[in-house]
């Protein structure tokens, strides 16, 4: 069934054309996979000239590519580029689901699975904890790398030349108990890659410890980070590093859910 675009009007041209562009690179399938201008203005419902500027500004994104012999046109690297990221994240939410309601119930505290976005830590899963005094998290709430244990995790499994990147730059202090001199941070970087996971000891908000270690995929990149908060008054020095075991286990776990597999030395 061919799907009627928008037409635009003087003052919603630009949202027109971005619903037109959406349903333009829908019109593809695999049954068919390129279509010329012709099929593309018929099924739109739009005039060729239309669909030909729409479709040179989405070539020159990288959304749609040009077959040289034929003219036709088919979805280009950058959907699927697209599309594989948003496959990435929901799998490893997915496939951590089982285990952060495990170390929920091991640990009594609020557990999150995070990734690296844009120098930041972002939260892409939690399980909050079921006690009156706990630490809450949310999807999507972004926090710096230096100070936090899923965002120290991660950043320390990454080559040298992105750490640089990350942590070169003027570091926040969020608590007085937060690292900002990067020498010194480097040093943490090298311990936690040493013994396998990262903690926050109040240095990213006061009252407040944590402990993550990091998720491999299939090609042996961390690709994201589980972690544990809670209140410093339950979560004492020496009860974050007995839940150590349990929230390496958990990360293994699901490194190897996700195609991960131990190195033999």
């Amino acid at each position: 069934m061919a799907r009627r675009a928008k037409q635009a009007d003087e003052g919603g041209t630009r949202l027109s054309s971005v619903a037109n562009a959406i349903l333009l690179m829908k019109t593809f399938s695999d049954e068919q996979s390129e279509l010329g201008i012709s099929a593309l203005a018929e099924r739109l419902g739009l005039a060729k000239s239309t669909v030909h500027r729409l479709a040179s500004t989405l070539v020159e994104a990288g959304m749609l590519e040009q077959n040289k012999e034929t003219g036709k046109y088919r979805l280009g690297l950058a959907v699927f580029e697209l599309g594989s990221l948003v496959r990435r994240k929901i799998d490893i939410s997915f496939e951590a689901k089982p285990w952060l309601m495990t170390l929920r119930e091991q640990t009594g505290e609020t557990v999150d699975l995070s990734i690296l976005d844009h120098g930041g830590v972002v939260c892409v899963n939690f399980l909050e904890s079921k006690k009156v005094n706990r630490i809450s998290s949310g999807i999507g709430l972004r926090k710096p790398v230096h100070c936090t244990a899923e965002g120290k995790v991660l950043i320390a499994f990454q080559p040298a030349a992105a750490i640089e990147r990350i942590i070169g730059g003027k570091l926040e202090r969020r608590t007085p108990r937060t690292t900002i001199d990067t020498g010194t941070l480097k040093e943490e970087l090298a311990t936690i890659r040493a013994r396998g996971y990262a903690t926050d000891d109040e240095e990213y908000e006061l009252g407040v410890r944590s402990i993550a270690a990091p998720i491999s995929d299939d090609s042996g990149n961390s690709v994201a980070a589980v972690g544990v908060t809670g209140p410093t008054q339950r979560l004492t020095k020496n009860r974050l590093l007995g839940i150590a075991r349990y929230v390496t286990d958990a990360a293994k776990a699901i490194s190897l859910r996700l195609g991960d597999r131990p190195r033999v030395i």
